[in-house]
């Protein structure tokens, strides 16, 4: 039976090698499939935070705007909350949604 491995095979430095990457891939704390998944994590909450910082960004400009400019202010107070001034009436429209 040992006869008919190849040579190659059986030398003792590849079965430790073989056996050293078998146990880095499947049983180790740190194994490959377990990183390759962490990497995978990582980079989606790299696009996370930068979707984040990019909504950070854009609502900062908004809010520097909302408390810098009355009209603005006004704009967003009425179209946001719907209020009124005291003389006013407000109709609000809403349209149906086509069937499809």
């Amino acid at each position: 039976m040992w006869h008919k491995i190849p040579p190659f095979f059986r030398n003792k430095y590849v079965l430790v090698i073989t056996a050293f990457l078998v146990w880095l891939t499947f049983f180790d704390r740190n194994n490959f499939i377990s990183q390759v998944r962490l990497a995978k994590t990582l980079t989606e909450k790299r696009v996370q935070k930068d979707f984040y910082l990019n909504e950070i960004k854009r609502d900062s400009i908004s809010m520097h705007e909302l408390m810098s400019d009355t009209v603005s202010l006004e704009k967003f107070g009425r179209e946001k909350y719907i209020m009124k001034k005291d003389d006013e009436d407000v109709f609000l429209i809403v349209r149906e949604k086509k069937k499809k």
